[in-house]
Formats: structure tokens, sequence, C-alpha cells
């Protein structure tokens, strides 16, 4: 099993020094969220499936690939990745080279986490159609696919169109990973159709399986990532259980606040057998 650490929820100021805690003491990779912009109105905001907002106005946002940038270079194991990347909100170029670039000053260790959307707030006010956010998604995934391995590319499609285009420098990774958030049956087919595997909400062992199963039915047996956000883990014991659903990666939190947030991630590493960085060999690029 791989451990990915939640950035977004702790206080900004931490995560520096989170994200070098958790490449020295063994954790495969950091996850940074994202949005745009925030309006001021909430009515645009209701989470679903709740009745308040699932936004704060005057939070800081960061430019999540950008910040990756820097982290990348005050880490050199731990792999980097967007949980989850509003891809289509922008043109697949911009988004392309934002992950391309992060591919290649962390040496390899990029993760496009992407995902639709649940915010029309911030969609409508850059000017994008939210009710289109799907096959937006669908064909910027796409596009930027071919610019990561194509020599040349020419592209006309329903939402995107431009004339042929060199695109470089290339990933380094031959395949740089790209995981579809959501939970949908448009997000699950997304994941399994489009993408290289499944980034979850926050999920315990028993509200996770009919997802599971439904990505089980969808993917037709080929090779797939499962990336889970655990709502939390009563044991090391329990990581077995969620191996054999099929999940190969948990995204843990297992602080209380960001005030304890080393010295429990510290603990967690020695109580599941993470390796420490000094006793790890070099990381390699996937792909």
């Amino acid at each position: 099993m791989k451990f990915g650490v939640p950035l977004g929820l702790l206080h900004p100021a931490a995560w520096k020094d989170v994200a070098v805690a958790a490449d020295s003491l063994g954790f495969e990779s950091l996850w940074v969220p994202e949005h745009l912009v925030f309006t001021t109105d909430l009515s645009l905001a209701t989470y679903p499936g709740t009745s308040t907002p699932g936004i704060r106005p005057h939070t800081p946002l960061f430019d999540a690939p950008a910040y990756l940038c820097w982290l990348a270079g005050l880490t050199s194991r731990v792999r980097l990745g967007t949980a989850v990347h509003l891809f289509a909100l922008r043109h697949p170029f911009v988004s392309a080279r934002a992950f391309a670039t992060l591919d290649i000053v962390s040496g390899g260790r990029a993760v496009c986490g992407v995902g639709a959307g649940w915010y029309s707030g911030e969609w409508d006010a850059a000017g994008v159609d939210f009710a289109t956010r799907g096959p937006r998604l669908d064909e910027a995934i796409t596009v930027a696919r071919r610019l990561w391995s194509e020599e040349t590319v020419a592209h006309t499609g329903r939402f995107f169109s431009f004339p042929e285009v060199a695109f470089e420098p290339k990933p380094i990774q031959h395949t740089l990973p790209v995981l579809a958030g959501g939970e949908s049956a448009a997000a699950l087919r997304r994941a399994a159709t489009l993408c290289d595997g499944w980034i979850s909400m926050p999920h315990t062992l028993e509200s996770v399986r009919p997802q599971l199963e439904r990505l089980a039915a969808l993917r037709d047996g080929r090779r797939f990532s499962v990336t889970v956000h655990a709502s939390s883990l009563a044991s090391p014991e329990e990581i077995a259980v969620w191996e054999a659903l099929g999940v190969d990666r948990l995204i843990v939190r297992p602080w209380k606040g960001t005030g304890d947030a080393v010295t429990k991630l510290t603990a967690f590493a020695a109580d599941h057998g993470l390796t420490p960085d000094h006793e790890r060999p070099s990381a390699t690029p996937s792909g």
C-alpha cells in the first residue's frame, strides 16, 4: 500500500514543513486541492448532498501545479498530485503545460488528478459553461494526452479547436498518470475509460465498496490505480482489507489539527512500516 498526505486539510503555513516531513518519512505522495476563484454569492455554493455552503469566499487559493513545482524543489522522492485540478476550466494548452512543467522540474513525479467540479460559481465567473463541464473535461483529457505524447497535434472538437501545433518539452513520464475524481456515473466512467485511475472522496471501508464495484464493472480488467481518501484507519491491520478491495493508495490524515501534523505523520510512518528517506533507494519515474 502507498500512503499519501492531503495538504489541503492543513493551514497553508504548514504545507512546506509537512511536505518535507512526508518526503523524508517515506510517504509516497502529496496532494493539493484546487479551485480557481470563489464568488461572494453563497447561494451558488451549496455542496451536493447538503444544505450548507461548501466554500468560504476568502479562503486562500493557490495555483496547484505551480505550488507543487515549488514543493518539488524541497523534496526528492514523494510524488506530487492534485486532488483535484479543474482541468477543463482552462484551455487544454494551459493545463497540459502546467503538468508537463511539474513533471519535468520534479524529475517525473507528477500525478494529474482531475475533476469536473461541483461549484458553479467559479465556472460562471470565468465565463465557462458549467452544464457542459463533463464532456469538456473528457475532450480536454484527450487533447492533453496527445500534446504530451505526439510530435505535432491538430484538433477539431466540440469545445476546442486549433491548427497543428508542436508541444515541447514532453513530460518525463512516458504516461503522465491522470486520475479522475468524482463519484457520479459519468465520473466513474471517465476514470475507467479515459484515465489511469480513480481518486475518491473521503470514505470508510464500507462506504467505498459500491464505487469500487461499479469501477470494476467498467474497467474490463485493464491495469488501473485506485486512490481513496480514508476517513479514518483503525489500525495497521486494516490495510490488508483495503488492499483486498483493490485499493493501492490511501490518502491519510492522522492528525487532529495543523499543530500536531508532523508528529502524527511520524508516528503513522513508524506504525505502518514506512521506510525513512535515508533507508530508501532513489526514486525513478513511472511510465
